[in-house]
């Protein structure tokens, strides 16, 4: 019997990736729009979706089918084609990215050496298509809404990239697969041996983490969105299914960053303890990236959108900073014999210049206390 050439095989083996990939993501998808309705609503002491299937469970369904029949407008002196392709383009960069982060032992889609690179390329895209947003609507709005998000998206990029490079140095590799591998194992037989539990690991998830959300557009960081002043953002001239391809771009990329967080600092598909580990090892990838989207969600319902100087003031005074100080504990930390003492040493490090930039970005000093006058 003849036997199918390896490359078709490989072909076969990567269709058949990609198609179980979209289908989990999309579902996932699906259910974090209805679910971050219910959280939402749950905190503000109202129902959320409710009317449409059990528990307003088809609330999506209804949602895509309102999307797909509705008009595509698009404005007559716009670039219809950059118009077009501008929301096929930051969906399939976010869609990529999701191909190289290991969802379990021996699950990763795509196992490429320079996994980590790959996702940062990719990921990288986004900016461009974002531009291409504004520019190809003729919109002054959308332009301004694009100019912001690419500022801000930009501006956070570093730290986020930066934030990166502890792990990276630490294990000697950009495979995801051999950062989990490195932080398989427990301390003392029960402290899993996860980069976070590390001083420069925990600043470096910290700062990770809130630079997904910028890159994410999340609140509070969702100025490129503000309806207040510019609308829409660089999405104000997209509608119907174009505009639902930007919605779904946009928590895509957020389960990109949350798995690529969780497979560098929460020890990817490891269980957090020895006893646990008869359970599946993608149940504690999910379970991880579960907990990391709900964060997302509290956030969203917790904290009301910020200033863009007080986002940039903060990437490049602060986030900057303490993002190569976390390089260099980490670097402390290895040279130092990985134990106690080096614990130690990179704590200190970190501290020392975290303290540094508490006094000087200290803004208190920069205004004249408030006087309340109240009428008689």
């Amino acid at each position: 019997m003849a036997h199918a050439p390896d490359w078709l095989v490989q072909i076969a083996s990567s269709l058949i990736n990609i198609f179980t990939l979209l289908a989990v993501f999309l579902t996932l998808f699906a259910l974090i729009s209805v679910l971050e309705r219910k959280i939402l609503a749950r905190m503000q002491n109202r129902y959320g979706p409710n009317r449409v299937g059990p528990f307003g469970l088809f609330q999506p369904i209804a949602d895509g089918i309102k999307m797909l029949i509705k008009e595509d407008i698009v404005p007559a002196r716009a670039d219809k084609i950059v118009h077009f392709l501008a929301p096929i383009l930051i969906a399939a960069a976010a869609i990529l990215a999701l191909g190289v982060i290991p969802y379990g032992r021996n699950m990763t889609p795509f196992t490429i050496d320079g996994g980590i690179l790959f996702f940062f390329a990719v990921g990288s895209t986004t900016e461009l298509a974002v531009f291409m947003a504004g520019w190809g609507s003729n919109n002054k709005f959308s332009m301004l809404g694009a100019m912001r998000a690419i500022a801000q998206m930009f501006s956070y990029e570093l730290p986020l990239i930066i934030t990166v490079l502890p792990a990276v140095m630490v294990v000697g590799s950009l495979t995801p697969d051999r950062i989990v591998a490195a932080q398989g194992g427990y301390t003392f037989g029960l402290v899993p041996r996860w980069f976070v539990f590390t001083p420069w690991g925990a600043a470096a998830f910290i700062l990770f983490f809130v630079s997904g959300l910028v890159e994410s557009n999340r609140t509070p960081f969702d100025v490129p969105e503000g309806e207040s002043e510019i609308v829409a953002g660089h999405m104000t001239e997209y509608s119907g299914f174009k505009y639902a391809i930007f919605f779904m771009a946009e928590y895509i990329g957020m389960f990109a960053v949350s798995g690529l967080a969780a497979t560098l600092f929460l020890g990817g598909w490891h269980a957090p303890a020895r006893l646990l580990e008869i359970i599946p090892s993608y149940v504690w990838f999910f379970v991880k990236l579960s907990a990391l989207l709900f964060v997302y969600i509290w956030i969203r319902g917790t904290l009301p959108r910020t200033r863009i100087d007080q986002m940039m003031n903060v990437a490049w005074k602060f986030m900057l900073p303490m993002a190569f100080t976390c390089v260099i504990a980490a670097a402390v930390w290895h040279y130092a014999g990985r134990g106690l003492r080096g614990w130690l040493w990179s704590l200190v490090v970190i501290a020392i210049v975290y303290t540094a930039l508490s006094i000087l970005l200290d803004t208190r000093r920069k205004f004249a206390p408030r006087v309340y006058r109240f009428a008689e």
